[in-house]
């Protein structure tokens, strides 16, 4: 496939590019073969040049933010990453009000939140992911969901148009947002915050950060939670009671500390994860009658 419009585009407006980049540095499964091209766009106008661009030539892509809920194919991608990161990640404050574009780290909001006195985003603090991924799949923990604090946000229409769209037309519910069903890319994202004590907002980021230490097995690559929650149960539970807890395929491994986690001993492949992935579905609903939908995001062309 011909990538020299899209180096032409990078060249012209100094967006950085790579050839042949591995995934597996992208994700934080840390699972993923090479792709075609990956490009860093740094404004909304080179993001809609280049979405334009690929759609008119029929080009392959996918939308990338820090890849916390992506698995990607150890055969790669035969197409455009583009990545949405820091230089797409700018924060601003206004009032009660934080705006921060889509590649910034919803940690980064969090402690903007927090120096500023202004509460409401404590339970996502140490959600690994980006702004603009938070919103795609309406991340949340502990209570709270990005639907708690959204207003609104810029986004990259079908047609390659940059709209506005306020929350209530988001359709944001558990783990689900319009941007999930429809060819939208997020470009940035206003939150709204209430005011509060500085301290009773850090007591709180603390707390919720030393839990997740405790009790999620962060010293392991992961997609985080693998799997949604049911409607009758958690599926942590669900998977624990079928005895799937340490259950192992290759390097992929049911988590000892959080039976919710598949997480990557360390050689762990694409087909790896799949197949362990599959067993337990299988498994839940051949012992619990309850049938698992899995979150992650598998990207195999």
């Amino acid at each position: 496939m011909d990538y020299s419009l899209i180096e032409a585009i990078c060249t012209e407006c100094g967006t950085a590019f790579e050839h042949n980049a591995l995934l597996k540095h992208y994700c934080s499964m840390k699972i993923g073969g090479a792709c075609d091209i990956l490009v860093k766009p740094g404004s909304e106008d080179v993001l809609c040049e280049l979405l334009s661009l690929c759609k008119s030539e029929s080009i392959p892509f996918f939308i990338l933010g820090k890849g916390t809920n992506v698995l990607f194919s150890d055969n790669g991608f035969r197409g455009v990453i583009i990545l949405i990161g820091q230089d797409m990640g700018g924060i601003t404050v206004e009032q009660n009000k934080i705006t921060a574009g889509a590649g910034a780290m919803l940690n980064a909001v969090c402690k903007t939140a927090l120096e500023y006195s202004l509460s409401g985003a404590e339970n996502l603090y140490g959600i690994p992911g980006t702004v603009g991924g938070a919103l795609f799949m309406n991340a949340g923990a502990f209570g709270s969901e990005m639907k708690d604090i959204t207003v609104s946000c810029r986004y990259i229409n079908e047609r390659g148009e940059l709209s506005e769209m306020q929350a209530e037309d988001m359709e944001l519910s558990y783990r689900h947002s319009v941007f999930s069903k429809r060819d939208h890319v997020i470009t940035s994202v206003t939150m709204r915050f209430s005011n509060g004590d500085k301290d009773a907002i850090k007591a709180r980021m603390d707390e919720v950060l030393q839990r997740r230490k405790d009790k999620q097995p962060l010293e392991f690559p992961s997609c985080g939670s693998t799997f949604k929650r049911p409607k009758n149960g958690f599926a942590a539970a669900l998977i624990e009671e079928c005895g799937l807890k340490g259950f192992r395929i290759g390097g992929a491994e049911v988590s000892e500390k959080h039976s919710g986690f598949v997480i990557n001993r360390g050689d762990a492949t694409y087909g790896d994860i799949i197949k362990i992935v599959e067993h337990i579905k299988n498994t839940v609903l051949r012992e619990k009658g309850i049938e698992l939908e899995c979150e992650v995001i598998t990207v195999d062309n």
